[in-house]
């Protein structure tokens, strides 16, 4: 297994998602992502990037001095050598955690790393590309989050969370695009709803707006 990956950005910010919102993490973001979600914010990721080896990857982590990080993308699980980097970071007392995409099989995915799932809804015009065995494989370490474009959006994720139960898998996270779907409506209607979810906002575009390295 390759001990390179293509990084595109490697910084220091608060944890804009997910039950770790607002926690200082460090963030590797990795290049390169076979999907193109509609909503996706970091198209920058797609091309570029540089080769970086672990023990760099390391270091410059090191160098932060903050125990939280977060590997990210583009699609992260694309890189199989990231495989040695979760292996090498929680080796070192990291607390870790993916996201990704769900193109991709997580099952192989150290048990030490939190795994974050985004579940392709219709409006990403993903979901053919959504690897679904995905969500029989999270468990209460992991969270499942859906991304929602519209009404329609939220009425399939709605029918699939209640259908599959998966808030008794993992922690079920519902989250508008932003500037797309107003927050006060999706909160109205998990409300309305009285569903087991948890709904978050984009904490680091409330903060410093939609740019890199944030």
């Amino acid at each position: 297994m390759r001990e390179t990956l293509r990084i595109t950005e490697i910084f220091h910010s608060l944890q804009g998602e997910t039950s770790r919102m607002g926690l200082p993490t460090v963030f590797v973001r990795l290049t390169g992502c076979p999907m193109r979600c509609t909503y996706c914010d970091s198209a920058y990721a797609f091309t570029g990037g540089e080769t970086l080896h672990l023990d760099d990857i390391m270091a410059k982590i090191a160098a932060f001095d903050c125990k939280t990080v977060c590997i990210t993308g583009g699609e992260p699980l694309v890189q199989k050598g990231v495989h040695l980097l979760f292996k090498r970071l929680c080796d070192a007392g990291y607390s870790v955690s993916v996201e990704t995409g769900g193109g991709e099989p997580i099952a192989c995915v150290d048990a030490r790393v939190s795994r974050i799932l985004d579940v392709k809804t219709p409006g990403s015009q993903e979901m053919q590309n959504m690897h679904w065995a995905n969500l029989d494989e999270v468990n209460e370490h992991d969270e499942i989050k859906f991304v929602l474009v519209d009404r329609a959006d939220y009425e399939w994720a709605r029918a699939l969370v209640l259908e599959k139960k998966l808030y008794e898998r993992a922690p079920v996270l519902f989250s508008p695009v932003w500037e797309t779907l107003p927050p006060q409506e999706l909160a109205a209607w998990v409300l309305a709803d009285r569903l087991p979810v948890r709904m978050q906002v984009q904490l680091h575009k409330i903060l410093w707006g939609e740019r890199q390295g944030v």
